[in-house]
């Protein structure tokens, strides 16, 4: 898998972490649009979602592309805010902090899901999971002084 290899080491580096939040995620978004929801062009390479969180500020719809890491079982995703490496939190973790349920399209499907942060010694055995699925989150993590937030979501149970 030289092909992988060769994108964790580039999403490793600072100059991605400046380009890739401008770039990946309009795509992501136009790809996910014009194929209606079946493509999501990151997760040709990691899973991937289209996470729809309320605003914390503005009570407004947010639609953001992330990778995630479905959990074994296939009824949960850890979604990671690293932002790239950037030094601040992503705008979608303090969405989720604030009104923790949302909606996810997951393989061209939406799904209402809750969110949850994860601390302490469930975080810590989450992180090592994470690095062994994509080490580049290591890099990300120690060019900031944040710890990066981990969540978990859930399907919510159907009304």
């Amino acid at each position: 898998m030289i092909g992988v290899r060769a994108v964790q080491k580039v999403s490793s580096t600072r100059a991605f972490a400046k380009v890739a939040p401008h770039v990946i995620p309009a795509l992501d978004r136009a790809v996910h649009r014009l194929t209606r929801g079946k493509v999501l062009l990151s997760a040709q390479l990691l899973p991937g979602v289209i996470l729809t969180a309320t605003g914390a500020r503005s009570g407004l719809p947010r639609r953001t592309p992330l990778a995630c890491m479905p959990e074994d079982g296939g009824g949960s995703w850890i979604l990671v805010g690293s932002n790239f490496g950037r030094t601040g939190h992503p705008a979608w973790t303090a969405n989720l902090l604030a009104r923790p349920d949302a909606e996810i399209s997951w393989k061209g499907t939406d799904i209402p899901v809750t969110a949850v942060l994860l601390v302490g010694e469930e975080r810590a055995a989450v992180w090592k999971t994470l690095l062994t699925f994509w080490p580049p989150y290591a890099a990300y993590q120690e060019r900031v002084e944040r710890e990066i937030r981990l969540f978990r979501i859930t399907p919510r149970p159907s009304a």
